[in-house]
């Protein structure tokens, strides 16, 4: 297979060369698909995102402006696509009007799953309810502030943080279980 630099994957994609099409999903389908997969519950439904995200990607090539990374565009094109999947879910994100009453066992700097290697922290990760995953997500790894959050999922600042919590909470029991059963 011939390797193309980003600005040959651009051209060619631009031109509707299938082989340029062929060697961009080659070269960014593996890592996009980890990133979809913290979004997903399931293989399953991340390599739909997967087809969906390409389709975009494609479609949308001609507005890649070369400013930054290729891959760096390609990613948020697929996030977008995850958050579009899963705001189609019903009871995607429950909207809390207040956080004050979490307020005070809130803690940001919590850091309970350091110790768990990838694979265990994804399967976790799937676990959670899809507006626990995506908040969790865009917060605690891909480094969003609560305001860019509200912003991309359309819900309240305290919605995302009430989110936020409620997932910690939820790997939380999920981690306490798994050190039980394993003992």
């Amino acid at each position: 297979m011939q390797q193309f630099s980003d600005q040959d994957l651009v051209s060619g994609v631009l031109q509707g060369s299938p082989a340029h099409q062929m060697a961009l999903y080659k070269q960014y389908s593996v890592p996009m698909f980890r990133v979809l997969l913290r979004f997903a519950r399931d293989k399953s439904e991340a390599e739909d995102m997967l087809q969906d995200g390409f389709v975009r990607v494609f479609r949308d090539m001609g507005q890649y402006r070369g400013d930054g990374a290729l891959g760096g565009w390609i990613r948020r094109i697929m996030v977008n696509t995850a958050l579009s999947h899963l705001r189609k879910q019903r009871d995607f994100v429950k909207d809390v009007p207040d956080f004050v009453p979490y307020e005070a066992k809130f803690h940001t700097e919590e850091d309970f799953a350091a110790n768990l290697d990838a694979q265990t922290l994804m399967s976790y990760l799937q676990k959670l309810p899809p507006g626990y995953r995506a908040v969790f997500n865009l917060y605690a790894i891909d480094g969003f502030s609560h305001e860019e959050i509200a912003e991309q999922l359309g819900i309240t600042i305290g919605t995302s943080k009430s989110q936020l919590f409620k997932a910690r909470e939820f790997l939380k029991k999920i981690l306490d279980k798994s050190f039980i059963t394993s003992k």
